[in-house]
């Protein structure tokens, strides 16, 4: 059974920083593109960030990107997030997933996810 636990949410204060993490297990996680969405509250869910299998290639959203860098770590079946420069806008549940199927690449479309985990709030205050 595929499972993907998050960590590293919390609440910061505007310009702050907070490195989330994802482990993963139930898969082979180096065959697998992973990528970060969140969900604002009355928003529709977002892609923020995404990886390929070997950490290569990456992709980021223009709201995000110079500020959020995602990382993977084979070895420990893990992905990150760090996020610098937060900003209130920030504040969102953020989740990890998980592609279907082995592949190469970075994944762009959120029906290309298979495997979610359960999501950590991340509150930034101004």
């Amino acid at each position: 059974q595929v499972q993907l636990v998050e960590s590293g949410g919390g609440l910061v204060q505007a310009g702050g920083s907070l490195r989330l993490s994802c482990a993963a297990s139930g898969l082979i996680f180096s065959s697998r593109p992973m990528g970060w969405f969140r969900q604002a509250p009355g928003k529709e869910r977002e892609l923020i960030a995404a990886i390929s299998r070997r950490g290569d290639s990456t992709y980021y959203a223009d709201s995000v990107k110079g500020r959020f860098t995602i990382s993977r770590d084979n070895a420990k079946n893990t992905v990150y997030l760090q996020m610098n420069s937060l900003k209130p806008e920030d504040t969102a549940v953020y989740s990890c997933a998980a592609t279907a199927f082995s592949s190469a690449g970075v994944k762009l479309k959120e029906d290309e996810y298979q495997h979610w985990g359960q999501g950590t709030q991340v509150t930034v205050s101004s």
